[in-house]
């Protein structure tokens, strides 16, 4: 293949600057990588906290790390793909050799973490330049375009039957929080379970509880129409957030008959995890999923902690390891067990990303998906 191949792709030039749409010079897949056309990409919370300036990343960049496609090519000394395979990306492409991943915690991998925050590949150099300059990728994988060259670890092979907007979220909304649910909880059958935040990520936590036969599932946001759409997805009580951390979780106990085994907080807010933490009984959990800014704080009762055995679980990207997770939660999905096609709330086309990232804001959108290569139609519900 040529050295370099033109790729349409959406740029962020600077800190509260919205996305511009450019056309770049995309370099051929080197040694163990992989050029993807991009299908669907999922647009994320972390994407908005990027052109905030709440999540730090090299600029200018192209952002987007929730992604589905098709293997267009591979670099040399690929084993795991070959071109056509339908893959889901995972910016987590764990090194396997370093201490925590021998540790079997692969979300942890000391090599992709600092080459995820250089704004490089996992060799810390872009692929990705402009005119002789580089333009940086975000997470490892830069989705929003129509290709990307990511490394082979970053690729799991799907069904060809699974719809590629929905393997797109599996990327990382849905693997975040049914993860949580299944991988750093170990929720069992009868298992208590409140769910904080009703998102992407929190109505993924619903699923996966409902899925394990957890009940009852108590769902809490501030808007009603979220948590209708939980109720939908398995949720089997709802509690509107109550104005107060203390007032909203003893609504959860009331509902739940006492109190919750685990509480996923889905928001990043510590006024929302200290309710997740007051809402549990007797050796529960609040598992903290949301990313809040630097140097915030939870202050929390120390005293219950021993007394009651109570604790506090951190869980990033669900605690999975993405070559297992990815093809078990669509072999589920394709089996009627995770109704997924119900946080898609959007589909725009690639230049709709600064609607999609707006929906975000607002807190309208489920999950808005970007189509680089399709025609899109249809707004958010």
């Amino acid at each position: 293949m040529p050295p370099t191949v033109r790729s349409q792709a959406a740029v962020l030039e600077k800190v509260g600057a919205s996305l511009q749409l450019a056309e770049l010079d995309l370099a051929a897949p080197g040694p163990q990588e992989v050029l993807v056309r991009i299908h669907a990409s999922g647009v994320c919370h972390s994407d908005l906290s990027v052109m905030t300036g709440v999540i730090g990343t090299p600029l200018p960049a192209v952002l987007g790390h929730e992604a589905a496609g098709v293997v267009e090519a591979v670099g040399p000394g690929v084993t795991r793909v070959v071109p056509g395979d339908h893959v889901v990306l995972s910016w987590s492409p764990s090194c396997g050799a370093c201490d925590e991943c021998l540790r079997d915690l692969p979300q942890l991998c000391t090599a992709a973490w600092p080459a995820m925050f250089a704004g490089g590949l996992l060799d810390g150099t872009s692929r990705l330049s402009r005119a002789g300059e580089p333009v940086y990728h975000y997470s490892l994988i830069s989705s929003f375009a129509e290709r990307a060259v990511v490394s082979e670890r970053s690729c799991v092979v799907i069904p060809r039957e699974a719809p590629f907007e929905v393997a797109s979220i599996v990327g990382c909304a849905v693997t975040t929080g049914v993860g949580a649910v299944w991988n750093t909880a170990r929720v069992r059958p009868g298992d208590r379970v409140a769910v904080l935040g009703i998102g992407g990520v929190g109505l993924s936590a619903v699923m996966g509880a409902a899925a394990v036969g957890a009940w009852p599932i108590v769902a809490v946001d501030r808007v009603p129409d979220k948590l209708e759409l939980a109720r939908s997805c398995g949720a089997t009580h709802a509690v509107q957030w109550a104005g107060s951390a203390e007032d909203t979780a003893e609504a959860i106990r009331s509902a739940s008959g006492g109190g919750v085994d685990y509480a996923v907080e889905a928001i990043g807010r510590p006024e929302v995890g200290l309710a997740a933490f007051l809402s549990t009984r007797a050796r529960g959990a609040a598992v903290l999923i949301g990313i809040s800014k630097e140097g915030e704080t939870l202050d929390l009762p120390l005293l219950s902690i021993p007394r009651l055995e109570r604790r506090v679980l951190g869980s990033i990207y669900g605690s999975a390891r993405p070559e297992r997770d990815f093809r078990l939660i669509l072999d589920l999905y394709l089996a009627g067990r995770l109704p997924l096609d119900r946080l898609v709330s959007g589909r725009l086309p690639l230049d709709g990303v600064n609607e999609a990232l707006e929906l975000v804001r607002a807190g309208l959108a489920t999950r808005t998906v970007l189509l680089p290569t399709t025609e899109a139609t249809g707004s958010h519900r």
